[in-house]
Order: C-alpha cells, then sequence, then structure tokens
C-alpha cells in the first residue's frame, strides 16, 4: 500500500525556479511547497477544490511587495498569485491553482489605534474576534458580524466585503473601511481613502498604473452612474463585487476608490492593512427570543419585529433547532430557548436591541412585549411564546448556537449534506416570505432535505440543500437548481449574492448586471490586473482575456471523494464528511478545540487540514492497490525486515504519501476536542488510531510507542518496588538512556507506599458475596474502577476518593484494577486495544449487574468506556456504565452536616472532558456548593500535556509553549494554592513546568472536611 502522488499533483519547474528565487530574496516569510501542505489549500468551506502550486506567508507588506517584483521579471511572468485569510469563504474565493499568498499566519499586528477619532489600523490577517477583544477595554468594537468572526481575518472580510448580524445598523465591511493599503500585480503599492473628486481627477491624469487605474474607475462610476442607480436593487446587502455605487458618494463630491477594493474577492489588488472606524459599545444590550409554530411564520413576522425598532433579527428554522439540540452546544442554551408547553417550535426569532440609555432600552421591550403577548392571547401570528435575555453571557452564548449553524447542518446523518451554493441570496424583507415559499416548492420538488438560518432584517437567508456530491447526477441536481434560483432571486427583486461573494458563482455576474455594466467591469480588471494574474476567473477577466470565468461546474471534492470505496468511506466517515467550516482554526487560546494548531499555526495539523490529508491517502491508497476494502490492506502480515527495510526507503525519501500525513498525525494531542467542538464531530484521535495502525503495517513503530502502550502492563509490576523504580527513573544514566532510546521525559514517579500497602475503609470485592445485597444495601455501596495514573501514580487521590465516599456514608469497593487500553488506541494498536477492551467489558458488564454504581476518577479513561469501547466493539461492548465521580457525587444528596467553610476554589477542566461532558464542570460546581463552597470555573485550552504527548521529547516546544499559551495567563490571576484540576496529565503539567502540583477537587473537599 503505497499511496503516491501523482505526476499531475507535483509543482511544475516554473514554480520550483520561482520559490528558488524568492528563497535567495529579501523575503522573510514562510514558503511550503509539500502535497500536503498545498492540499490543506485547495478547500474552503464550499464545495470546491482546487491544488495550488505553493503557499508563500508573508510576515509584512514588503515582503509581498518582493513576491510580486520578482514575479515580474523573466521568466516568471505567467505566475498567478491569490491571498487569502481565514480560508472560511463558502464559494471558493480564495481557490487556486497558482500559489496562495496566505496572510492568516504571520500578519496579525494591530499597528496602531486613535481612540479621539475613533479608528484603528490593522494588517490583514488580524482575526476579527482577536481585533474586538483589542478594542473592548477602549469601550469600542469593530461592528460588521459574521458567524465565522473568531477565525475570519479582516483581509477577507474586506475581500468579500462580509457582513452579518445587524447589519441594518452597523452596514457592511465597506461601510467601515477609511482606508486601505494594497499591493498591486506590479508589486507596487497603492494607498486608498476617501478624497475630494477634484484630487480623484487629477491623479487620473498621471501615467502610473495608479493613475490609469484612477482614470478608469472615475470613468467608470462616474459616466455610468444612472445606469448603475437603476440596475441594482435598494437593499442593505448591497452588490458584492465592484462596488460601482458607493465609488462616489450620494452628491459626487468625493471619490473613494477603496469601495472598488473592498468586495472584490482578491481579483484585483492584495489588501496587507486597513485603516477602520470604530463602533462605541452600547451599554445596554437584551434579546428577545420569539418562538413561533412554523418557519413561515417566523418569517412574515419579521418585519413586525423590525417595527419596534430592533437593531437585529436573526432567524433559524426546525432544522437548525433541532440539530441544535442533539449538539454539546444544546447544553449552553436550552435554558434560555425552553419549549413552550404543548405547543411545538419550528422556528426562532432572535430580537436585539441596543442602547446608551436604559430607560430607552426598556421602554422598546415594555412595548414589544405588550404587542407579543397580545398575539399570543390572540392565537395571531403564529406566536407560541418568547423569552427575554438582559445577561451578556446568555445572549453570547444564544449567538454562538446561531454562529455554529453553518457546521451544525454539515452534521445530519447519512450520505446527503446541506451544502452552500445558492444560499446567501437577498431580496427586499417584504418580499422574504414569499421568496422562501418559492424557493422551498422549488426545492421539494427535488425531494431535498434543506436548513435555514438568516438575518431576516436584511432579506438574507442562507438555505443548504442537502445533497450527495459523490453522486454525479446530484452534481447535475446542483446546476440546475443554481440556475433556477438565479431567476427566482432576480423575479423578487434581489441579488444572488447577499452576502458570501461570488467565486465560482462568478458566472452569473453578467445576468445581474447586465451586458454594458459587466464590461465596465472588465475595463477594471484590466486596469488593475491586465494580465489576469490575481485570483483569475473571480468576478471578471480582463477585457481582451479569452480566458474564462470559474464555473459552477468546477472540479468539486466530491470529485475526488467518489473514488474512495463506499465501504471505505463508511468506516471514515468523519473523515469525509468534514465540510471545512475552520471551526479548528478558533482564535481563542482558551477554547479547547485544536491545540496542536494554535500552537504551530499550520492548518495541516488542525482537525480540517487532517481530515483532508486522510480524504486523499484513501483515495490514493485504494486507488493503487485496487482495494475496494481498506481494511484488508491494513492488515496484510508484514515481518519486521520488511518494516525495516521501508524504513530505510524512508530515510532515502521514498514516494510515499503517508509520510506526509504522519507528520501530521504526529503533531496531534489526542485531546478529543474536536470529537465535540467540531459541529461535524470530526474524530481526529479515531482515524489517527486507523491511520497508524496502517501505517505500521509497512513500516516499523518507534520504541516509544510499545512502551506507551504497555504502561497498563508495566505499571502494576513496576509499583509493586516504588521506590526503588523511582529511585532507578530519576538517577541521570537512567533518564538520559530513556531520553535517547525511548525518546521520553520527565516521566510521573510512582506513588510510595504503593494503593495495595495501605490502610482503605475499603469492602472487599467479592462477586458472590455483593451480589447477595438487597437493592437497598446495594445503593449504599460504591465501586471504584481503578485507571493506571490514579492507581499506581496518585494513589494519594484514589484514597481521598475512598475517604470521601466514606465520609458521605458510603461503602466504597475497590475493583481489582483491569487495564483499559487507552493508551493503546492512541497510538493504534487497534487490535490488541480490542482485546483489551473486550476482556475489560467482560469484567465491567458482570460487575454491571450487581446493580452498585460504578465510579472513575480519570475523565479521559472513563470516557474511553463510552466511546472508543463503543466504536471498536459495537454490540460485544456489553451493557456497563461507568460514571466520572463527579457525575455521582452531583446526583446524591449531601447531608447539611457535611458542609465546611473555606475559601473559594478555581477549578481547571481536563480539555476531553470538558468537550466530550460540557456539564461536567458545573457538576463539580454543584457539589462544591452542597459542601458550601464557591467553586469558580476557569476558561482555558490545553495545558499542552495530553497523555504521553508532552513525554515525548520531539513535542517538548510545543507541550511547554501550549502551556504558556493558555494556562500560565490564567493561573496567573488566581491564588494557585486554591487552584484545582481534574486531569491527571494536566496536574503533572503543572508541576513540571510550575514546581507545585495542584490536587484534585476530591482531595480539595478531602482536606477542607478532615
Amino acid at each position: 500500500m503505497i499511496p503516491k502522488i501523482t505526476p499531475e499533483q507535483t509543482q511544475t519547474t516554473l514554480t520550483q525556479d520561482y520559490l528558488a528565487k524568492v528563497q535567495t530574496s529579501a523575503f522573510s516569510g514562510d514558503i511550503e511547497s509539500s502535497y500536503a501542505s498545498r492540499l490543506v489549500m485547495a478547500t474552503d468551506n464550499s464545495i470546491y477544490q482546487n491544488i495550488p502550486q505553493a503557499i508563500v506567508y508573508p510576515k509584512h507588506h514588503q515582503d509581498i511587495v518582493t513576491l510580486l517584483k520578482i514575479a515580474n521579471t523573466a521568466p516568471f511572468t505567467d505566475i498567478i498569485f491569490s491571498p487569502r485569510g481565514g480560508g472560511t469563504g463558502t464559494n471558493g474565493q480564495s481557490l487556486t491553482h497558482g500559489i496562495v499568498i496566505d496572510m492568516s499566519r504571520y500578519m496579525r499586528e494591530i499597528i496602531e489605534i486613535n481612540v479621539e477619532e475613533k479608528w484603528v489600523r490593522v494588517q490583514a490577517g488580524v482575526i476579527k474576534d482577536q481585533l474586538n477583544d483589542f478594542l473592548r477595554p477602549y469601550g469600542f468594537f469593530f461592528s460588521p458580524d459574521l458567524s465565522t468572526s473568531n477565525r475570519a481575518t479582516v483581509g477577507g472580510m474586506i475581500n468579500t466585503d462580509a457582513s452579518g448580524q445587524g447589519s441594518l445598523v452597523y452596514g457592511k465591511t465597506s461601510d467601515h473601511v477609511l482606508g486601505l493599503r494594497s499591493v498591486l500585480v506590479d508589486g507596487s503599492t497603492l494607498d486608498t481613502s476617501p478624497m475630494p473628486v477634484e484630487q480623484a481627477q487629477q491623479v487620473a491624469q498621471q501615467t502610473t498604473a495608479e493613475g490609469r487605474i484612477y482614470k478608469q474607475v472615475f470613468d467608470t462610476c462616474y459616466n455610468n452612474r444612472q445606469q448603475i442607480l437603476d440596475t441594482f436593487p435598494r437593499l442593505n446587502r448591497f452588490l458584492t463585487g465592484y462596488d460601482l455605487e458607493h465609488v462616489f458618494n450620494d452628491d459626487l463630491t468625493e471619490f473613494d476608490l477603496s469601495r472598488i477594493i473592498t468586495g472584490s474577492e482578491g481579483s484585483l489588488a492584495f489588501v496587507t492593512e486597513a485603516k477602520l472606524n470604530l463602533t462605541p459599545i452600547a451599554n445596554h444590550k437584551v434579546l428577545v427570543n420569539v418562538k413561533y409554530d412554523s418557519f413561515e411564520s417566523a418569517l412574515r413576522n419579521s418585519p413586525f419585529l423590525l417595527n419596534a425598532n430592533a437593531t437585529s433579527v436573526e432567524t433559524v428554522d426546525s432544522k437548525v433547532l433541532n440539530l441544535a439540540r442533539e449538539d454539546v452546544i444544546w447544553h449552553d442554551v436550552s435554558t434560555y430557548i425552553k419549549d413552550v408547553p404543548n405547543k411545538e417550535m419550528l422556528g426562532l426569532n432572535m430580537v436585539e436591541f441596543n442602547s446608551e440609555s436604559a430607560e430607552d432600552i426598556e421602554s422598546k421591550i415594555a412595548n414589544l412585549k405588550n404587542m407579543l403577548d397580545s398575539l399570543i392571547d390572540n392565537n395571531e401570528a403564529g406566536v407560541i411564546g418568547y423569552q427575554v435575555l438582559e445577561d451578556n453571557a446568555a445572549i453570547g452564548k444564544i449567538y454562538a448556537m446561531r454562529k455554529k449553524a453553518v457546521g451544525l447542518l454539515g452534521n445530519v446523518k447519512g450520505n446527503k449534506k446541506p451544502i452552500a451554493f445558492a444560499e446567501d441570496t437577498a431580496v427586499p424583507p417584504e418580499n422574504l416570505a414569499d421568496f422562501i415559499l418559492e424557493f422551498r416548492a422549488l426545492l421539494d420538488s427535488y425531494k431535498l432535505d434543506y436548513g435555514m438560518f438568516g438575518h431576516v432584517d436584511a432579506g438574507v437567508l442562507h438555505v443548504r440543500p442537502a445533497l450527495d456530491m459523490c453522486d454525479p447526477e446530484q452534481e447535475k441536481t446542483l446546476r440546475s437548481i443554481s440556475d433556477q434560483v438565479v431567476a427566482l432571486t432576480a423575479k423578487y427583486g434581489g441579488l444572488m449574492w447577499g452576502e458570501h461573494g461570488k467565486g465560482y458563482r462568478s458566472e452569473y455576474g453578467p445576468d445581474f448586471f447586465g451586458e454594458h455594466l459587466f464590461t465596465e467591469l472588465r475595463h477594471i480588471k484590466t486596469a488593475f490586473d491586465p494580465n489576469n494574474r490575481v485570483n483569475p476567473g473571480k468576478i471578471c477577466t480582463p477585457i481582451a482575456s479569452k480566458e474564462q470565468l470559474v464555473s459552477v461546474d468546477d472540479i468539486k471534492r466530491g470529485t475526488y471523494d467518489r473514488q474512495i470505496p463506499v465501504d471505505v468511506k463508511m468506516d471514515f466517515n468523519t473523515t469525509v464528511n468534514c465540510n471545512g467550516n475552520g471551526l479548528c482554526f478558533n482564535y481563542d487560546v482558551n477554547s479547547p478545540m485544536c491545540p496542536s494548531y494554535k500552537i504551530t499555526g499550520d492548518r495541516r495539523y488542525s482537525p480540517k487540514g487532517r481530515a483532508g490529508l486522510m480524504r486523499e491517502w484513501l483515495r490514493l491508497a485504494t486507488n493503487n492497490d485496487s482495494a475496494a476494502d481498506l481494511n484488508s490492506v491494513i492488515k496484510q502480515p508484514s515481518n519486521v525486515f520488511t518494516r525495516l527495510a521501508n524504513n530505510r526507503k524512508k530515510a532515502k525519501g521514498d514516494a510515499d504519501f503517508s509520510h506526509e500525513v504522519m507528520e501530521s498525525m504526529e503533531e496531534c494531542l489526542a485531546c478529543k476536542a474536536c470529537t465535540k467542538a467540531c459541529p461535524i464531530e470530526v474524530d481526529v484521535p479515531t482515524f489517527r488510531a486507523k491511520f497508524y495502525q496502517a501505517y505500521y503495517t509497512r513500516y516499523q513503530r518507534p520504541l516509544k510507542d510499545y512502551f506507551v502502550a504497555n504502561v497498563e502492563s508495566l505499571a502494576p509490576v513496576m509499583a509493586k518496588f516504588p521506590k526503588l523504580m523511582n529511585a532507578i527513573q530519576q538517577s541521570p544514566l537512567v533518564k538520559k538512556l530513556i531520553e535517547k532510546t525511548i525518546g521520553y521525559v520527565d516521566a510521573p514517579a510512582l506513588s510510595s507506599p504503593a494503593l495495595s500497602k495501605r490502610q482503605l475503609p475499603v469492602v472487599e470485592y467479592n462477586f458472590a458475596t455483593l451480589s447477595k445485597l438487597s437493592a437497598e444495601e446495594a445503593k449504599k455501596h460504591v465501586i471504584i474502577v481503578q485507571d493506571p495514573f490514579t492507581s499506581f501514580y496518585e494513589a494519594d487521590l484514589l484514597q481521598s476518593s475512598i475517604s470521601l465516599i466514606h465520609h458521605l456514608g458510603y461503602k466504597p469497593v475497590l475493583l481489582p484494577f483491569t487495564p483499559n487500553g487507552k493508551a493503546q488506541h492512541v497510538k493504534g494498536f487497534l487490535e490488541t486495544f480490542k482485546k483489551t477492551a473486550l476482556k475489560s467489558s467482560k469484567v465491567l458488564s458482570k460487575v454491571a449487574t450487581l446493580g452498585i454504581p460504578m465510579i472513575g476518577v480519570d475523565a479521559s479513561l472513563v470516557l474511553c468506556y463510552r466511546d472508543e469501547y463503543k466504536k471498536e466493539l459495537a454490540d460485544l461492548r456489553g451493557e456497563f456504565e461507568v460514571l466520572l465521580v463527579n457525575e455521582w457525587l452531583s446526583n446524591i444528596d449531601i447531608a447539611p452536616q457535611n458542609k465546611v467553610e473555606g475559601d473559594e476554589y478555581y477549578l481547571f477542566s481536563h480539555c476531553t472532558e470538558k468537550t466530550n461532558l460540557p456539564l461536567a464542570a458545573h457538576d463539580w460546581q454543584t457539589v462544591f456548593k452542597q459542601f458550601g463552597i464557591k467553586l469558580n470555573l476557569i476558561s482555558t485550552g490545553c495545558c499542552g500535556m495530553a497523555g504521553t504527548y508532552g513525554h515525548e521529547v520531539q513535542n517538548q516546544d510545543n507541550s511547554k509553549g501550549l502551556f504558556a499559551l493558555s494556562w500560565q495567563p490564567q493561573m496567573d490571576k488566581i491564588d494557585t494554592s486554591k487552584m484545582v484540576a481534574t486531569g491527571f496529565s494536566c496536574r503533572s503539567q503543572v508541576k513540571r513546568l510550575n514546581g507545585v502540583k495542584p490536587v484534585h477537587p476530591l482531595e480539595a473537599l478531602v482536606k477542607l472536611i478532615s
């Protein structure tokens, strides 16, 4: 099984020569040209795939100048480029077969702020949420809002003229751009900002590239002004593309070339810096969630809500609501969107009010409540209830659910997935309900499922029909629907693209511009980019060019995915299902989502990147082997001599694409945050384990993998002689030997005395004896399921668990240690893991028949029973449930006499636990409250240890960097003596890097009780 890259997927010689030239120049950024790097940039949040020649990551404006000046020397004048930001576009705007200039990795500097004049100057790679976090202490925010705000860049927002919630009040990105600095294709710098018309006319007379551009834009927009005004509908979401109308102000006294660049999708120039105006943060905010008996009712009621002087009205349909109910996010929002008794909620409008005045907002809310109460009492307009939210945290959670809607729609069951291709149509709000009803009738005629959400205040609704892009016939359906939606949108006086840009829908441009104005667009393109080298094919082509626009029919991800055998896709379903929504690029360092991407900034090391690489690996592997069943390939016997020989070939640079995939997988911490934090639930640790198993049928494993996989066999033996083993392990010679031979550092010390040597108030486990207990007696017993970390490395913690259970009046029973197998799964020893899991399942299934609660302390091990066991064993798992200790404690009555006095504590949660069990931290809060203690929940990302990841030599920089990124700053804010942490690996990391080991919440409670 050798997945080889085909000749058409390799770089051209011209590209290689160009990059070699760049490397010897003043360019200071990164250059990536591996197939894996290029493949990750071949997709965005659209259905299309286009593999670039290379990716360059400039560090500043001058780097881009250098890149383009070299590209204007022979023989490189045919090389094409495309700028890229967050890669969140839904229409493939930044996809190219040329060279990608990615500004998101380094160009993230907030250069200057002027509070008095209310503006800020930033580099193009600054992330929207990053900017608002910076502005918040000053009392401002950058107001254009969008669902991808935690990963979308300002440069990307400018290039697509992005907008979102609240655009009726706040407008689009172009309404907030005060000036741009851009680089033209010839490498010259273009600074643009509003100027008097007379000054623009003077610039237009110059014989420079700048003068040529000014003259063309001035002539086009001035000479055709009336036709421009007559052609385009009066919408809040005015035309995205070359904004011909707003180059001039209303009285034609001011000219602003930035309005042409904003929304040009990177097809005219490379925006490197922007000066943006700022909006004061309103002192008062209220959100009213209005519930409806149908989605049509929600749509038709939106003008009524707008008349209540709302800042924005957002909507979601029942499809989105039901998907949210199945997602981890529902735990955050269910309190704020309660079901109405005896009513089915099929639509929801989220109505936001903002004001500087408390009296003003109270008056508006009182007025709306009176109107809504009247509608409910009279059974009118389909309104069945509402909830008023005044807490900013609660409002934020609701909007997080709304922002996650795009991803949630991609997680529906089956091969058909709701996809973006005609989903940001804009019509006058008064036409929206009728437009959507006809849109629905169109989709229903194809018998398609779909989800809807959007901005009813602006007449923009996101409609995502479910299609299987691996089916060529359904790809034809996409084209048919797309054409009909264009006609339907025109019928209702709207635009095909109200928010997300044209991209691969550029071919519809002439339908909306008309022949004359579209020709004018081509003249503007010619002035900026005469040889069609800047994101060619998007929006329009130069006037003399014979090159075609990109098309709705261009190559899609499904073209490649359909080459993977069906049963292989089913076995790797979360890999193939990744829709590119990019939530794994979350800017927030305190989000648990994908620590390896956060610390490296390399998209190969994100769930989206890894899913893309795995999809291609599956395609290449099954094609090259002509294997319908990848499992038969994976399980081919391979002796050690063959593997060693292949290792020698690998060292010489053999052509196996597997090595590039392995490089990505090795950076994964297996924290499992992606399995729940990702709306598609892309499960990297699971498909990584399968890849490891396949890879190591061909190549020899490193020694450390065997060491890690056998930790549950080794630990019980070593724990019999803890002092001796610790002394040996800590000796400088042995430490150095382990580091060199195994690649393992900072091994934790075994508990001394060992658990078996301690006097514990436990009931001896005897199945026969326990089976004779009455139901009432069984309720007073608790069985503790051991894990290797707690039992052999933190026996004090297990002792505390036993003490607390005993103190609360229960009888703890210590189940004999049975290996769990988690480490085997992490390292891809799947056959061994299945044997371990099967043996453990049989033990636990038998114990479960006793009717006594089973609990465990370490989250990652307990959750393994629920996740990996079910996935790998299916029906063979048996029936049993192991609760985390906090789950059990939060559901028992703790007597008032157990209350203690104590200072408040600060909980740092294990990342696997908080993403896969979102209520776990709240369980601990409940438990501490019952003991009379306040527990503060601290938001953090990954600590950087993640099981054995932080112990492996090659991971030291990233492991320590992750700790410094999130945990250390949060620890600096608190009294660390009051810090509690639920993860064994987290506590080990804090001790390793801070010298003092925090306690588990159980230990804190026992200390207070004693």
